[in-house]
């Protein structure tokens, strides 16, 4: 990276295009609100001899009365370009987390249905917005992941997320904008200090570049190093989880508990933290870590113990740990009718077949056995897992246990080798 600023043009801007645009099969989508920075975007791009196609995507998030000019604006600025215009309208609910994220929310749902497989989805954030962003995090408190910050490039469902500005201030993007004698629209709600973003963008900011005029610059370079940083880190978690054994459970999945707990604590964090981005759930406070710490890796490894937040559980069974969504699915057994007699296979027309569930006290033999045994012992034995045995579901013929899940088929009602029978299957939902 330079030390200086680049002056923004259509192209310095081409640097920054991903290199997948040279295809005369991509597309490339502009999310086009019709401010500033998404108007100079798209301008720049229709002046660049590209290969591609260029669609201008704007939301209507319907919170300004000023809405619905604002998408007329947009589409006739793009017939003036003569750029393909979309524009969907959306509702906007805050569910707890602020009218900003939420509208966020609202849009990428939108951006992700319209982009398909090797399309390109570009943005217009900028420095001024990278700043911005690296700062909230940084008074909300993140790590590497976190002082990141915006990437120039990432996955967005099949397509690929791009956000070319990144390396031009608002100041550059406004001068280009003049030059051309752009016309853009003003969001009011932007003056609204009571939002942290616009009292970071009106206040702060201006007082930072008054005391110290490169320090975007600088951000930047943060970031980048942050992002790279961040990249070691997840090379290391993806190389511990592979040690650590993972496996796909009934519901959600495993790890060796051994191998994490000979982890420092450092990596044995990192792990855990990997481990639960990729599945999908949100990162424990730092009162959790400490109860992780100390109930799921310093306790005995034949403990039972669990820590809950939001959405996920983590367990601790038969020296595994567990990863666990909250509440649990709910679990159904499927009977299969088949002729294969590779597995056990309950008998077909066995009267009045019913599920129960268990009471306490159940005993049965299960086939091959050559005694009976408490259910209990017998669940312990084939190690099923104890959050799962309050759902698990007891085949009955009247009153005579037949079948436990499918973990086994009573003695005496297996089907024969030459008969047809009922394969059972326990899952999340009906198979």
């Amino acid at each position: 990276m330079t030390s200086s600023a680049p002056i923004f043009s259509p192209a310095a801007l081409r640097t920054y295009l991903p290199d997948g645009g040279n295809s005369a099969d991509a597309v490339y989508w502009v999310g086009f609100s019709g401010g500033l920075d998404s108007t100079v975007l798209l301008h720049a791009l229709v002046q660049l001899p590209l290969p591609v196609t260029i669609r201008a995507l704007h939301i209507n998030h319907q919170i300004s009365p000023h809405a619905d000019q604002w998408q007329a604006r947009c589409a006739a600025i793009c017939a003036q370009l003569g750029i393909e215009f979309t524009a969907e309208k959306v509702s906007v609910i805050n569910s707890g987390k602020g009218i900003e994220d939420a509208a966020r929310a609202a849009r990428y749902a939108v951006f992700e249905r319209y982009v398909s497989a090797g399309d390109f989805l570009l943005t217009a954030h900028h420095a001024n917005d990278q700043a911005e962003t690296l700062l909230l995090r940084l008074l909300r408190g993140t790590g590497p992941r976190g002082l990141a910050a915006m990437a120039a490039q990432r996955p967005l469902g099949q397509a690929t997320l791009v956000r070319p500005l990144l390396n031009f201030s608002r100041g550059q993007l406004e001068s280009y904008a003049r030059e051309h004698q752009l016309q853009w629209v003003e969001d009011e709600s932007n003056q609204d200090d009571a939002y942290d973003r616009n009292f970071l963008r009106n206040q702060v900011l201006p007082l930072l570049a008054i005391r110290w005029p490169g320090f975007m610059r600088k951000w930047q370079q943060t970031a980048e190093l942050c992002a790279e940083q961040e990249l070691l880190l997840e090379t290391i978690a993806q190389e511990d989880l592979t040690c650590s054994t993972p496996r796909a459970a009934r519901i959600g999945q495993s790890m060796d508990l051994v191998f994490l707990r000979s982890l420092s604590p450092v990596r044995q964090q990192n792990l855990l933290r990997y481990w639960l981005r990729n599945a999908g759930y949100c990162m424990p406070e730092q009162s959790h870590w400490q109860q992780i710490q100390a109930q799921l890796l310093q306790g005995r490894e034949d403990a039972e113990a669990n820590v809950n937040w939001g959405d996920v559980s983590l367990r601790v069974f038969r020296a595994r740990l567990y990863l666990l969504p909250v509440p649990l699915p709910e679990m159904a057994l499927t009977l299969i009718e088949t002729s294969d007699n590779q597995s056990l296979r309950l008998k077909i027309g066995l009267p009045n077949l019913h599920i129960r569930t268990r009471v306490g006290g159940e005993r049965c033999k299960p086939a091959g056995r050559n005694h009976s045994q408490t259910l209990k012992k017998l669940l312990q034995e084939y190690s099923l897992e104890p959050w799962l045995r309050e759902q698990l579901p007891l085949v009955y013929s009247g009153d005579e246990l037949v079948a436990v899940g499918d973990l086994w088929v009573c003695d005496g009602f297996v089907a024969g080798c030459d008969e047809a029978g009922y394969r059972l299957v326990w899952t999340c939902g009906a198979e």
